[in-house]
């Protein structure tokens, strides 16, 4: 019997936050037991409501909760990311009536579900690290309590993409990014670049052959990509990319890895020049290492793994449009 991995997904929903939804939702090996939404990158309500059409396309309306997190940075005023990703959804829309998410804070969530299986869930973080530095914060026993976190931020020693340092996940929350790196979390970092840019970018082509599967995850998926696609050739990067469902493949698939090191990382919370920067010392500083790097991902592997994904036939919960 195949064992399944206790997961939550921390989220800013938009675009490949959605893909990395389905992975969670989906992947036999995934036992998704809770969504929390973090301030990111669009609007905090239209997040919810991408999240809520995603669980609709998947099938899985109302079988996962979801939780409304920190709908602002630590100490900052959010930063959008929706001159890349419009909406986060291609324009779809459905019912939303009826849907509540969870009464419950998202940071209390996290406390909860980690303490009522300790040492058990791991959780994707695919947003800014607001949520998980509150609860760390909050409950200081939240850090053994979790099993591990898989953080998509970051730049190993490379270029940013909200500023030539920074990636935007740690850009917008530097407090927050600093405060979890510190707090001795067992943490996996799937970085912007070069991990990305080199293994995880979907040409438009191949978002065509996805979109053309027949089903309605692979109309969901060549949608859901489409504003952020453009703006990526725009800025001279061949294709969408997805490092978000590459954390979540990264966590159920750990031979989708094909290189990785232990870094000593450290977030820049106090130039505005380099605000959000991931500094990733490779052991040759005297820094103790705290985080586990990825440093490349077997790239047709990861395509294929996507595209059987959204090979599968669902029944959507609502009708999407």
């Amino acid at each position: 019997m195949t064992t399944r991995i206790p997961m939550i997904i921390d989220t800013d929903t938009a675009q490949d936050d959605c893909v990395a939804l389905l992975v969670g939702l989906l992947d036999p090996l995934a036992d998704l037991r809770a969504i929390t939404m973090v301030a990111g990158n669009v609007g905090f309500e239209r997040q919810v409501l991408n999240a809520w059409m995603t669980l609709s396309v998947a099938g899985r309306l109302g079988e996962v909760p979801v939780y409304l997190g920190c709908r602002r940075p630590m100490v900052r005023e959010w930063v959008s990311a929706e001159n890349v990703h419009g909406d986060g959804a291609g324009g779809l829309s459905m019912d939303f009536e009826g849907l509540e998410p969870e009464p419950q804070h998202g940071v209390d969530a996290l406390i909860e579900l980690a303490a009522a299986s300790p040492g058990e869930v791991s959780i994707v973080c695919i947003g800014p690290l607001t949520n998980i530095a509150m609860a760390a914060v909050k409950d200081p026993a939240f850090v053994s309590n979790v099993k591990s976190l898989f953080i998509m931020g970051g730049s190993n020693n490379a270029r940013g993409n909200i500023t030539a340092a920074a990636e935007y996940n740690f850009y917008v929350d530097p407090e927050a990014a600093k405060t979890v790196f510190e707090a001795g979390f067992d943490i996996t970092v799937v970085p912007w670049a070069p991990l990305t840019l080199r293994d995880a970018v979907f040409s438009r082509e191949k978002i065509a052959e996805i979109g053309a599967l027949g089903t309605p995850l692979g109309s969901f998926f060549k949608r859901v990509v489409s504003t952020t696609l453009d703006f990526d050739e725009s800025v001279g990067i061949p294709g969408s990319t997805h490092p978000d469902s590459l954390t979540a493949a990264v966590l159920l698939h750990p031979e989708l890895v094909t290189a990785e090191a232990n870094f000593a990382v450290d977030i820049e919370t106090g130039s505005e020049l380099t605000r959000g920067y991931s500094a990733m010392s490779w052991g040759v500083h005297g820094l103790a290492e705290n985080a586990r790097v990825i440093e490349a991902v077997d790239a047709a592997g990861f395509a294929g793994y996507l595209t059987d994904l959204f090979s599968k036939q669902t029944t959507p919960s609502r009708k999407l449009a």
